[in-house]
């Protein structure tokens, strides 16, 4: 019988003292950690070999958080690579995160949703996202493009320079070689706004997948 048992077997009988017992689950609840972590580097080193690195981080988050999800009236499907995140703010309504593998830099994916009519016009929000860059607008190689797909008007913007991070109306903090890709589903509950930012290089890397998980969910309507 392994140790870890023997110490189960104690607790569930009243062997273990009350004032150790808070002691014991920590240690358990550590030991369950270790298992699935060393698990987890197993399969990342098995992938390596392969020629597929993932960093051990992204397998368990990605792990925890669901597959697909819903902002107002769409399901969207995350994509394999990306992590799911908590979201703090009740602004937002989802939020993902994807990491570089190799430098670890990261990039956001956050979704918001206001219901109909307190986010102002699609325009609005285009010039705001495109404001958020010091350099003026002629000089972010921005490019704003509308497609329909299915019943909804989807207006696309891409932009990259210095991004000017932080909640509106407070500080903010310069981020230099930054892109930004977005999105503004109409719809009759509300436009669904989704921002993507991080790292010119890895945010334009994602934004295929990022152009599919937006139509991916149109299209299931």
């Amino acid at each position: 019988m392994n140790a870890d048992l023997q110490t189960k077997r104690r607790f569930a009988s009243g062997a273990v003292p009350g004032c150790r017992r808070r002691a014991v689950v920590e240690k358990l609840t550590f030991v369950r950690r270790m298992r699935t972590t060393s698990i987890m580097r197993i399969i990342t080193r098995t992938l390596a070999v392969a020629g597929i690195i993932v960093p051990v981080g992204a397998l368990l988050l990605a792990a925890a958080g669901p597959v697909s999800f819903k902002v107002s009236e769409f399901t969207f499907k995350r994509p394999s690579a990306w992590e799911w995140v908590e979201t703090t703010s009740t602004m937002r309504k989802a939020q993902l995160k994807i990491v570089d593998s190799k430098s670890g830099a990261s990039a956001d994916v956050i979704f918001f949703h206001f219901g109909p009519g307190p986010a102002g016009g699609t325009k609005a929000n285009v010039d705001r996202w495109l404001g958020q860059f010091q350099e003026p607008r002629l000089k972010i190689n921005a490019r704003v493009e509308e497609v329909k797909v299915g019943e909804h008007k989807v207006t696309y913007v891409q932009a990259e320079g210095t991004y000017n991070s932080g909640m509106p109306g407070g500080p903010k903090t310069p981020l230099a070689n930054y892109a930004l890709a977005g999105a503004i589903i109409e719809a009759e509950a509300g436009s669904v706004f989704i921002r993507l930012t991080g790292p010119k290089a890895l945010a334009k890397a994602a934004s295929g997948d990022f152009r599919k998980m937006v139509e991916g969910a149109l299209k299931r309507d």
